[in-house]
């Protein structure tokens, strides 16, 4: 039974897995952003080992968030490498400080690795998260508001199947010269 057991062993021992993963994403903070692409860090990886590393990535990023002298203290014992945690807590982890989670995407990557013929991907960074992305604040549905049936017409219906407007006498207003006149239809 798999119960409790998270993660890939991704055919290496404890030690060696644990270190490729610090290694693989110190690399990825430490990486040179492209301004002109818009593309932030990034690095080319096997899909296997940019799911593993993307949870200890966003676990680095949430912790940067904090700013914390004892977060700082854990992120530096999970990665190993000062500049990037450096990095992470004054770059980083500043562009996403409105951003719930999802700091990085994996996008698949055209060619597979020669060789082995390993699936390739590219593990970046995500953009800042602006407020136009967040998740637009749903309509509110009024309770008593029930939507007209195939039998039933709105005003906007009455409005358009209407007769022309009465003669308006002396001292009345259109709403009541209209009211008289509906009044004197039949209804169906």
């Amino acid at each position: 039974m798999r119960h409790r057991t998270r993660g890939r062993k991704l055919n290496r021992t404890s030690a060696h897995r644990r270190a490729m993963l610090k290694n693989l994403v110190s690399s990825l903070f430490v990486a040179k952003p492209d301004e002109e692409n818009g593309t932030f860090e990034r690095i080319i990886t096997t899909r296997e080992k940019a799911k593993e590393a993307r949870r200890l990535a966003e676990k680095i990023i949430s912790l940067g968030k904090r700013g914390t002298l004892a977060a700082r203290r854990r992120a530096i014992q999970l990665l190993d490498n000062k500049a990037a945690v450096r990095k992470v807590f004054e770059e980083v982890a500043p562009r996403y400080a409105n951003r719930p989670g999802g700091y990085t995407r994996i996008i698949g990557f055209p060619a597979n690795r020669l060789g082995d013929n390993a699936r390739r991907v590219i593990f970046e960074l995500v953009g800042p998260f602006t407020a136009k992305e967040a998740r637009p604040a749903r309509p509110q549905v009024a309770e008593d508001v029930t939507p007209p049936g195939p039998a039933e017409t709105t005003a906007a219906d009455d409005a358009e199947h209407e007769s022309p407007p009465a003669e308006i006498e002396d001292g009345e207003t259109g709403e009541q010269a209209q009211d008289e006149q509906t009044e004197e239809e039949p209804e169906e």
